[in-house]
């Protein structure tokens, strides 16, 4: 009996992640593995290297390094903010920052349609400042992508490097301040390194969707520019071409993870270099 118990208390972590394995494993392992099997035709893969799905490729992958780019941008200064700044309203902001997720994408990308429409608040605004001689119309352009893009994403980007933030050890930053580093210097040689797991994983979770994002551009672009999205939901919809479809899905899904992976595998090999010169140097 006391084997049986003391194998339960070691178990129980186990028996708690059960249930969300089963539900990973039936409705989405089951379901990308019969997509794959689907897909497993020579003439699929060969007729995505067309020159027009080359081109869609590349637009897709400038959108996706665009918006990854963008939101680092951002979410670095705002995830700094919330570890080392914010202290009793942190939870506060990071509702704020949280909030917009909890509505629907279609609704949040409306809202920017509103803002961006000519008339809108945005338009009105830059006309009453007096930057432009008449409200614009700036709705249907790479510019109304970007924003609803960023908007959309910046989450993503900015609680997985609060997440490394918060958990530095100021113990770090007081030394480097004692050894008479400035703040920016502290935040170029030891936060920001500490703080690259968070890059890397807020990238991850920017680029790959971000490649294959089909409502935004679809809506707030005007449907100027064809998208891998585009083509994964005609292949679905349109035409009913499930085998087709499916390795166009494979296919948007695997080269931004193979690019993230081949740039984070370059980065780690530069830095064990510099390091063993550096050493050598020493």
């Amino acid at each position: 009996m006391k084997k049986i118990v003391t194998l339960f208390k070691k178990e129980t972590p186990f028996l708690f992640v059960c249930p969300a394995l089963v539900w990973q494993v039936v409705f989405l392992y089951i379901p990308i593995a019969a997509l794959f099997f689907s897909s497993l035709s020579l003439h699929n893969y060969i007729s995505l290297l067309a020159p027009s799905y080359l081109k869609i490729l590349g637009n897709s992958f400038q959108l996706a390094f665009e918006t990854t780019l963008i939101t680092l941008l951002l979410a670095y200064p705002i995830s700094y903010f919330l570890a080392f700044k914010a202290k009793n309203l942190r939870i506060f902001y990071l509702v704020l920052l949280i909030l917009p997720s909890w509505t629907s994408l279609i609704l949040q990308i409306y809202a920017w349609f509103f803002l961006l429409k000519r008339g809108g608040m945005i338009s009105q605004l830059f006309y009453w400042l007096g930057l432009t001689s008449q409200p614009l119309h700036m709705l249907n352009n790479h510019f109304a992508m970007l924003v609803g893009m960023v908007y959309c994403y910046l989450p993503f980007m900015a609680l997985p490097i609060y997440a490394v933030l918060e958990k530095v050890d100021n113990n770090l930053i007081e030394a480097s301040a004692d050894l008479g580093a400035s703040r920016l210097v502290t935040i170029k040689k030891v936060i920001f390194p500490l703080s690259l797991p968070g890059v890397i994983a807020g990238a991850f979770l920017v680029f790959i969707p971000a490649f294959g994002e089909f409502a935004i551009p679809e809506l707030l672009g005007g449907s100027k520019q064809l998208f891998w999205g585009n083509i994964i939901v005609a292949k679905f919809l349109d035409y009913r071409d499930w085998p087709a479809g499916s390795a166009v899905t494979f296919v948007g899904f695997l080269l931004p993870a193979l690019l993230l992976v081949t740039v984070y595998l370059v980065f780690c090999l530069t830095k064990k270099i510099v390091a063993a010169r550096g050493n050598g140097h020493g």
